[in-house]
């Protein structure tokens, strides 16, 4: 499989292009777009666009792991973690 990828640059040139706007609007607009979906789920607001995507926060419960070097056990601290989940259109566009 070869790697293919669409980084930032690539994505803000084609969106411009299919939409007639500057490049530098919809950089703009990402950058919002980002921002605003990091302080919502930080904050623990669950983000749907429905039929794309949802994107929510989840809690991770403390647990007792292992130092791959010494094998000796250790306390891993409960946190957070993200979670992505594919809409109906995203995963019928993968098809």
């Amino acid at each position: 499989m070869a790697d293919k990828s669409l980084n930032k640059t690539e994505l803000v040139a084609k969106i411009a292009s299919e939409t007639g706007q500057s490049q530098t609007a919809v950089s703009g607009v990402l950058d919002s777009l980002f921002a605003v979906l990091a302080d919502s789920v930080s904050n623990g607001v669950k983000v749907s666009i429905p039929g794309w995507l949802a994107v929510e926060r989840t809690e991770r419960a403390a647990r007792t792991g292992r130092n791959p070097q010494t094998g000796a056990e250790i306390q891993i601290p409960a946190g957070h973690s993200v979670k992505v989940s594919a809409g109906s259109k995203l995963k019928a566009a993968v098809k």
